[in-house]
């Protein structure tokens, strides 16, 4: 099967469908629609995918260039003659392959762009109902994205659901012994999406009562100046190592140094960093949201706060620390989740299966 795969960069998640696509009979045809995304993955795109040069990939997305990216994919797709063409997110990859007029195409959600997005406005919202209502098969990665899609308006018959997942050999539980402080990680994007602000103070407010806490943030993002004037405010940076980008090579490393996983975002399908915390067997205290409930049994595998409150945070990463020497049992449940339901290999048949069930779609129109 020859299968154009659209995305909107090149990130971690782009690179491991890319990988695992590369590994199996298909000719693959990857479509990168932007430069300029912050968290950039610094592995090479698979040798065995062929990178497709066109208008798009030069620079950050623009609606104002919308048509003419439309027009060029169409030209792109009269050039390959793919038997599939996998794009997301909706409302920019999925909206371009859309308007090409081809058949079969499979849109995949990133989450966001259902969550979030979709409502930001009366535009986004139409864009939505209009890729979703004309696609022949969907894809997402949780409960709480499918809800969403039905209720916009895409057909449950049409939706295969699965989280992406990760390598379950490459995010092992840690065997070596923690040091005597008590270290807490971040490595989401430092956007108001995803609540690192609400950490800041949390922390801020937990370290204050517990001198052997430290805080890991890696990554970055525009409220930087924002985070940082929050630890020095508070006289803290020196308990603070703000770590930037990391690469996939690092991160196991990054959380085998931590004792517990802080995530505070507002808005979150499956969330990839969240099943490579479980995976390494590290307690995780997350937002209370629908997606977060997926994963997270309280007091079973993690912990949850009410979103958005940094007093509730602090007051819950001061009780995982005090019962810090008692998390044995979390630890364990937390691997185990991962191994029953975060395993990228064996999530991967999922897509494969999607594709087959997207091109009896159109063999029956």
């Amino acid at each position: 099967m020859r299968i154009i795969y659209c995305s909107l960069d090149y990130t971690p998640h782009d690179h491991r469908f890319l990988s695992a696509l590369a590994e199996t009979e298909h000719e693959v045809f990857y479509v990168r629609l932007q430069r300029g995304l912050r968290q950039i993955e610094d592995r090479p795109v698979p040798g065995k995918v062929e990178q497709v040069q066109w208008a798009g990939g030069r620079k950050p997305f623009a609606w104002k260039d919308l048509l003419w990216l439309a027009s060029d994919f169409q030209r792109v797709t009269r050039q390959i003659k793919p038997d599939l063409i996998h794009a997301g997110p909706i409302q920019t990859c999925g909206l371009i392959a859309t308007m090409s007029g081809f058949h079969p195409r499979l849109t995949m959600s990133w989450g966001h762009d259902l969550l979030q997005d979709a409502d930001r406005n009366w535009r986004l919202k139409r864009i939505t109902q209009y890729v979703l209502r004309t696609t022949d098969h969907f894809i997402c990665d949780c409960e709480t994205v499918q809800q969403r899609a039905i209720a916009v308006g895409m057909n449950p018959g049409r939706i295969s659901v699965f989280p992406w997942g990760v390598d379950l050999h490459h995010f092992t539980p840690a065997d070596t012994p923690h040091s005597s402080l008590f270290t807490i990680l971040s490595i989401r994007s430092w956007e108001p999406l995803y609540g690192v602000d609400v950490i800041a103070r949390a922390f801020v407010q937990a370290a204050k009562q517990r001198p052997e806490m430290r805080l890991v943030m890696l990554g970055g993002g525009s409220q930087e100046d924002m985070i940082r004037q929050v630890f020095t405010d508070a006289g803290l940076t020196k308990r603070v190592h703000l770590g930037g980008q990391v690469g996939q090579s690092e991160l196991p490393r990054n959380y085998h140094m931590a004792d517990l996983y802080v995530s505070a975002s507002h808005v979150d399908g499956s969330s990839v960093s969240l099943m490579e915390a479980l995976a390494c067997g590290l307690p995780s205290l997350v937002s209370d949201i629908p997606a977060n409930r997926e994963w997270i049994n309280e007091g079973v595998n993690g912990w949850l706060f009410a979103d958005g409150d940094a007093d509730a945070l602090a007051g819950a990463i001061l009780r995982v620390y005090d019962e810090r020497q008692s998390l044995a049992g979390i630890r364990q449940a937390a691997r185990a989740t991962a191994v029953e339901r975060a395993d990228w290999k064996k999530n991967f048949l999922t897509l494969l299966r999607a594709y087959e069930r997207t091109l009896r779609v159109t063999q029956k129109m």
